[in-house]
This record gives structure tokens, C-alpha cells and sequence, in this order.
């Protein structure tokens, strides 16, 4: 946006960013919903998948840090994950309060075929590998901002 756009122009649809992103996601969504159908994953099923495939174990209270999920939303999806037998969750024996995570043969069996879903992704952005790079860095620096931004202030 330049910075003598008129008010009237700052309310246009096509001038949020927000609007862009959440147009975005909702794209991809629709384009992970096919390309995990023969895995069996929803989309926030298959990003906790990644998760455990990366650092393995988890509490939950973790997992749900990484992915940005409150208890509400991650309680569900690993019911979910538990019942088609690809985690195990079991409560700590040294906190009772604490849950941890962890990987069932077949979840872990299950990261060889979901290797192909990175580059089904990447193919149907028609983007480069550096475009998606700098996408990516961007989209982080915004989040981060937004994470931090002044909210109270003028």
C-alpha cells in the first residue's frame, strides 16, 4: 500500500494482507486435503505428524507450543491420531500432570510415505525453491512482528 493511498482504498478486500493470507491458507488447505487423503491425515493431524517425525517423543504442552495449538484444539487431534494407532500418548511417571507423545511403529512407518508431500506442495505453488524460501522468511518476520507487536501503543 503507498502511503498516500485514500482511506477508502485502506478498506478495499484486495488491500488486506490479511485477506491474502487467509486466501492463501484456505488454497492450501484445499490442496493438502488431496494430497494427505491417502495418508489418512488431516492437515493439523499431518503438521503434528512432522513434529514427532523431527524430535521424536513430545509433551503435549510442547507439541502444542510448536504447532501454535491450545489444549482445546490438540486434545482432540491426538485422540484422533491415537485411535488410527499412530501415537501412543501416556502420562509422565515422573508428573502425573504432564503427557507425552510419542510414535507408534506404524506412525513412524508412515513418515516414509509422506515424504513425497513436500514436493506435491511445492509443485502446485508453481514456485521455485528460492521463491518458497522467501516466502517462508517473510511469512516468518511478519509473524514474529505480529507476535510482537504493540497492540496498546497510539
Amino acid at each position: 500500500m503507498s502511503s498516500d493511498s485514500s482511506d477508502d482504498d485502506l478498506l478495499r478486500l484486495d488491500q488486506q494482507i490479511c485477506f491474502s493470507l487467509h486466501a492463501a491458507s484456505r488454497a492450501f488447505g484445499s490442496v493438502y486435503r488431496v494430497v494427505l487423503k491417502d495418508l489418512g491425515l488431516t492437515y493439523p493431524q499431518y503438521l503434528a505428524m512432522l513434529v514427532l517425525w523431527e524430535h521424536g517423543e513430545q509433551p503435549v504442552k510442547r507439541l502444542g507450543e510448536q504447532l501454535r495449538l491450545d489444549s482445546g484444539t490438540l486434545s482432540p487431534l491426538l485422540k484422533r491420531l491415537e485411535a488410527a494407532g499412530l501415537v501412543r500418548r501416556e502420562r509422565s511417571a515422573r508428573d502425573e500432570r504432564s503427557v507425552h507423545v510419542r510414535l507408534t511403529d506404524e506412525g513412524a512407518a508412515l513418515r516414509e510415505r509422506a515424504a513425497l508431500v513436500p514436493r506435491r506442495i511445492a509443485a502446485a505453488t508453481g514456485f521455485d525453491v528460492e521463491e518458497v524460501r522467501e516466502l517462508r522468511t517473510r511469512l516468518d518476520r511478519l509473524t514474529r512482528a505480529l507476535d510482537g507487536a504493540d497492540l496498546e501503543g497510539p
